[in-house]
């Protein structure tokens, strides 16, 4: 991933842009940290899963067809509040 400094990549935002889209994520850092990255909108709809339905979500999901899940509530007490 090659790394642009703020002003470098607000002055070369289209080679930025082109750099993103067909090399892959471009990262962004401000005094030397890492603060954004440029990605393709290819990348990021593959990485958001706008592609997919709630309904494939959650048939990926590892509970997916068990017959019963137990969901154990905590019985504790609750502790008591000084006003």
């Amino acid at each position: 991933m090659q790394t642009w400094q703020m002003q470098e990549a607000k002055a070369h935002l289209s080679e930025l842009i082109q750099r993103a889209s067909q090399l892959g994520p471009q990262e962004i850092t401000v005094h030397g940290r890492s603060v954004a990255v440029m990605l393709s909108r290819e990348a990021f709809d593959r990485l958001a899963g706008a592609d997919q339905s709630l309904v494939d979500f959650m048939r990926r999901s590892p509970l997916y067809g068990m017959e019963e899940v137990n969901l154990d509530r905590d019985t504790s007490l609750t502790r008591e509040i000084a006003l």
